[in-house]
This record gives structure tokens, sequence and C-alpha cells, in this order.
């Protein structure tokens, strides 16, 4: 679903590469948590997958989609294929619940009829139904959070990024947005997030891929906790079946 393959990643000025040599398989419908301190190169890493950045060297595939065909006109096709949530949040302030979440739809092409029946069920997905007529700036963090989530997820992505989506809200809150996102694995979707929450890695136990000086130093499968110390892993090709590598010249409209 996510597949890096010995991505390195060097930005002019720099004496250090922001990657180096990283490679990362998660699979679909994984729940993984990518953990490091400032610097570490999780936002280098997330960019190459959003296409914000391109490597030096490497593979990545994304989705079955091989990055190095899906050229600059077709990069906001692809990026539509995702769902992606920030830290804060990004909402259009002018606009009500239903409106961000239903503009989100239209982007994609999705016709009127199809996106009235869509945005009441991804609003009762987040908790949000009764929010539907209010604007941004009437919202707490939590619930414009949500709202963010939920137009990340209302095209049904199977991968979602979430990049701090916790990083502004208090503690019950996080959990509450944390628990949205797992209900939202359940349902299938592959979710990666990046935070520098101790407590909720070592809550969710979930895999965990921690990263150090543009290298993943280390990577538990199952039942991970937040550590942010250790050698780097040696350079290593991901083991993956022999028809994952192979380029696919996918055309994104």
């Amino acid at each position: 679903m996510i597949l890096l393959d010995s991505v390195t990643k060097k930005y002019p000025g720099d004496t250090e590469p922001a990657l180096d040599s990283v490679s990362l398989h998660i699979e679909p419908n994984e729940f993984a948590f990518l953990v490091g301190k400032s610097g570490a190169g999780k936002s280098t890493l997330m960019k190459m997958i959003t296409k914000e950045e391109s490597p030096d060297s490497g593979k990545i595939i994304i989705g079955g989609i091989d990055l190095d065909y899906v050229k600059k006109r077709h990069i906001p096709g692809y990026r539509r294929r995702l769902g992606v949530v920030f830290q804060d949040f990004k909402l259009l302030p002018r606009r009500t619940v239903y409106e961000n979440v239903a503009f989100a739809l239209e982007i994609a092409g999705m016709s009127n009829k199809e996106i009235r029946k869509t945005v009441p069920k991804v609003l009762e997905l987040v908790d949000l139904s009764d929010q539907a007529k209010k604007f941004p700036h009437q919202l707490s963090g939590g619930q414009q959070q949500r709202v963010s989530i939920a137009r990340s997820v209302a095209r049904q992505p199977k991968i979602l990024i979430a990049d701090e989506p916790t990083a502004n809200l208090d503690k019950l809150t996080t959990k509450e947005i944390i628990d949205l996102l797992k209900k939202i694995n359940d349902f299938g979707t592959t979710i990666l997030v990046t935070t520098h929450n101790e407590n909720i890695v070592n809550n969710l136990q979930k895999r965990v891929i921690t990263m150090k000086n543009g290298r993943i130093i280390s990577d538990q499968k199952d039942g991970g906790i937040y550590k942010l110390d250790g050698k780097p892993e040696p350079a290593r090709r991901v083991q993956t079946p022999g028809h994952a590598l192979k380029p696919r010249r996918r055309v994104i409209q």
C-alpha cells in the first residue's frame, strides 16, 4: 500500500540528507505511527508520499501507483486519492461544516445528488451531524479536526495520512480523535500518523516506526512503544512480492 525502497533526499545547502536510503513497506489496513525528533526526516517522508517533494534516488509506490510516472499536471488528481489531515485543520472559514465536506467532493467531481447522499453519512461517522450548519469559528478545536477528518475520508480513500493531528488538542479531545482514526482504520483504511505524543503511541500499541537523522532506526511491527533512541537500521531493500516493485504507468485524472 505504501512502499519506499532505498529513498534518498538531500536539500540544497544541507550537509546531510533529509532521507538517507529509507526503505519502508506499510501493508493495506495497517495503522502505523511515525515518530522522531524534529528534523528526523518525518516531514520529508510524508512529503514524498503526497508528492510535495521528489526523491533524489529510490522508488516510491503508493496504492499501486509508481510516483515516477505521476506527471506534474496529474499531482492534484493523485493527491485526491489520499486522505490528508493536518494539525492546523485547513478548513474554509466562510463555509459551513456541511459545505467544507461537500467542497472536497465537488473538487473530486462527484455529482450534487451523490454529495447530498454522502455528506450526512460522513458527518454521522465523525459525530458532527448536529453541527452541519455551523462555521469553523463556532467549533472547538476537536470539532474542527473532526471536520478535517470528515473532509479527508469523504472520498473513501484507501490511505489516510495524518500529520500531528492532535498537536493542538487537550488530552480528552486527543483520545477522541485517535479513537476516530481507529474506527476509520477498522473500516479498512490504511492509517499513517506522525506524532510527538508519547501517550497515544504507548496506549494504542500499534506499529511504531522511529526515525533519526534521516534513517529508520526502529520499526516495531506490533505492540510498539514510543522511543527515540537507537542505532540506525542497516540500509536494506524492502522484501515484497516480486510484482510490487514493477513500475505501473497509471494515469491520474
